[in-house]
């Protein structure tokens, strides 16, 4: 199984950014994210960037995936 999680876009250099959640940053690809800038949030897929979201949207997603963390503690 595999799921999309949303991640805020620290750096842009190309088809390729930094981006985070929870602290934990990573590269990732913004081939199918036109214009994609820093501050963007955006929901990932396999390293790609698929979707962009709103930060409203963003934090609503990532406050699921905590309850889910907690729910597995």
């Amino acid at each position: 199984m595999c799921l999309a999680v949303p991640l805020k876009i620290l750096s842009v250099e190309g088809n390729k950014a930094r981006a985070e959640a929870g602290g934990v940053a990573r590269e990732i690809r913004v081939d199918f994210i036109p214009g994609a800038a820093v501050g963007d949030y955006v929901i990932v897929h396999a390293g790609f960037a698929i979707e962009r979201i709103t930060p409203e949207a963003a934090r609503l997603d990532l406050e699921a995936w905590e309850e889910v963390e907690n729910a597995l503690r």
